[in-house]
């Protein structure tokens, strides 16, 4: 018997990397998974991994910057499964560059893919998730906010800021209803992170040697199995915070 037996998850981006990641976990906790993203392959595909140990997952085409398609999965989900207990908002576009060269229409989309995207997907997700007694959402953020130097990170960090202020008001307001509302702060090995560390060798070098760890997390074992704990009954008391997975590099005030 898993932990998430009879809970239906909804998670965007999970064609690949943390998405991924935190699929194949709740996954083996017996969730059944609808799997969210722009890129059909990827989504199938992951569905297939599920699929092979036994789990059950759904392929749902959507670009969580367009709001009817936010609407859409949502619908597609509750449709196929027959509710919704989970949400991971783990989609989002995050502007590099230093503030001089920060094109503000990057940084809309950004936001758009974010903040915008989180509170729309929140809100679709609130009334399923009610309808059933509660239920429990992550937010992926990210600890640039809080970094020793963060040139270069401006956009990046306001996108997912933005996140993180929405988290904790949520969790404020539907506490009552039984839902919690938790931000993830995770440095995961994905493909984005492997082109950028091919990229920057020393830089990526030097960003592993800051990590007490010494290491990347891994997207299933290290990020996708604390999740599922932290929507599980274990972590039913939480609520409002910010979990920095990153091996301890980053300190939150």
């Amino acid at each position: 018997m898993g932990k998430l037996d009879g809970k239906i998850a909804l998670i965007t981006g999970a064609g690949q990397g943390v998405g991924q990641g935190v699929a194949f976990a709740l996954a083996k906790e017996g969730a059944a998974i609808a799997v969210v993203g722009r890129t059909e392959s990827k989504l199938v595909e992951t569905c297939e991994s599920i699929r092979s140990f036994g789990g059950q997952a759904e392929p749902i085409l959507a670009d969580i910057a367009d709001a009817d398609q936010i609407t859409a999965a949502v619908d597609a989900t509750v449709a196929r499964f027959g509710g919704l207990d989970i949400l991971v908002n783990n989609a989002s576009l995050n502007p590099l560059g230093p503030v001089l060269d920060l094109d503000p229409d990057v940084l809309a989309a950004g936001l758009n893919s974010g903040p915008v995207a989180t509170l729309r997907t929140m809100q679709a997700c609130y009334p399923h998730m009610k309808a059933r007694g509660g239920g429990a959402v992550v937010n992926m953020v990210s600890s640039v906010a809080v970094r020793w130097d963060a040139s270069t990170y401006g956009g990046y960090a306001a996108v997912k800021e933005g996140v993180r202020a929405l988290t904790r008001a949520a969790a404020c307001e539907w506490g009552v209803d039984g839902i919690r509302v938790n931000a993830v702060a995770p440095h995961a090995q994905t493909p984005a992170l492997q082109r950028w560390a091919d990229a920057r060798p020393e830089e990526a070098e030097a960003f592993v040697a800051s990590i007490p760890m010494r290491r990347i997390g891994d997207a299933e074992t290290d990020i996708g199995q604390a999740v599922a704990f932290l929507v599980g009954p274990d972590a039913g008391y939480l609520t409002g915070a910010t979990i920095p997975l990153d091996g301890g590099q980053s300190r939150w005030g």
